[in-house]
This record gives structure tokens, sequence and C-alpha cells, in this order.
């Protein structure tokens, strides 16, 4: 479970994620903030949180996709000029 010892609210749908863990980056727990809650994710190990944080995280991943696709764009351009 993330490090919170918070019980689920009735009714809160909760799922089971693993997130990835490597050097650097990847390495640190992950903070999530929801609805006033904070939650610590530990890396590498399976952990059952609110849906809404899955979410949350889940977004997160496609931002940074999103941001590194248009980073890799930009140098490109950068080269041609």
């Amino acid at each position: 479970m993330a490090m919170t010892e918070k019980k689920p609210e009735q009714g809160q749908k909760m799922v089971k994620i693993k997130l990835f863990k490597g050097s650097g980056k990847y390495a640190d727990d992950v903070f999530v903030g929801l609805n006033g809650e904070t939650y610590k994710i530990q890396r590498g190990v399976e952990v059952e949180v609110p849906a809404g944080v899955a979410e949350i995280l889940e977004h997160s991943a496609q931002q940074d996709a999103l941001t590194s696709e248009r980073l890799e764009k930009l140098a490109e351009n950068a080269q041609h000029i």
C-alpha cells in the first residue's frame, strides 16, 4: 500500500500499481496529492492506491512522454538550421 496508513474511504476504488525503479530520476519515492491527502509511493514495489492517484500518475507519465517527443522534434529542427 502507499506509505500512508490511512484506510480508503468507503466505496473508494483501489487499484494495484508498480512504479518503475531505476537510477537517477527514477530512484526516489513519488509523492502524489489528491483531494487534500498526500501519498508517498515506493518505487519497485506493488502497492494499492486510490484509482484517482493511479490516474494522476498515468497523466504524469503521458505528459513526460509528450514533452520528450517535443524536445526531440525541437532538437531535430535545430540541426536543420
